[in-house]
């Protein structure tokens, strides 16, 4: 099984699924917005220069994963 590295941020309840090695940093060359109304949520999906899947955003995310992932997600903590 692969590990993903998952972040969320409680504050704004937001998560970040990253497809990308957890010691490269990849910048998004291109953001997808998805507002699928019939899960009244918002994803974004970030592209890399070559067109790769590097990322989700996944907005309202405690209504959209699982507990048990964000329980495991790295916490993004605000100064």
């Amino acid at each position: 099984m692969t590990d993903v590295r998952v972040t969320y941020d409680p504050v704004v309840n937001a998560a970040y699924v990253y497809f990308t090695s957890p010691r490269l940093t990849i910048q998004s060359a291109h953001t997808y917005p998805c507002d699928p109304i019939d899960v009244d949520g918002m994803i974004n999906l970030d592209f890399d220069t070559e067109g790769r899947l590097i990322g989700i955003e996944i907005l309202a995310a405690d209504t959209k994963l699982p507990g048990y992932m964000l329980d495991g997600a790295e916490r993004l903590e605000r100064p």
